[in-house]
């Protein structure tokens, strides 16, 4: 989901629209985090290690399971 179909609990408008101050320190928060949220600040090589240690434990699950 993308932050421009948020609605604000405070106000009950769109987030994207910052007609309160809620609105508008929430709208600041996810244009700075980018589009991965907290992932955003992780380096392209911490991510990648991520995925392949999924990738391996579900490998391992998997073999087990059989």
């Amino acid at each position: 989901m993308t932050y421009d179909r948020l609605v604000c609990a405070n106000c009950a408008s769109p987030v994207t629209e910052g007609r309160c101050p809620v609105c508008r320190a929430n709208r600041e928060r996810l244009q700075q985090e980018g589009p991965l949220g907290p992932l955003s600040g992780l380096s392209p090589a911490a991510l990648l290690t991520l995925v392949v240690l999924l990738v391996a434990a579900v490998a391992l699950l998997a073999h087990q399971a059989a």
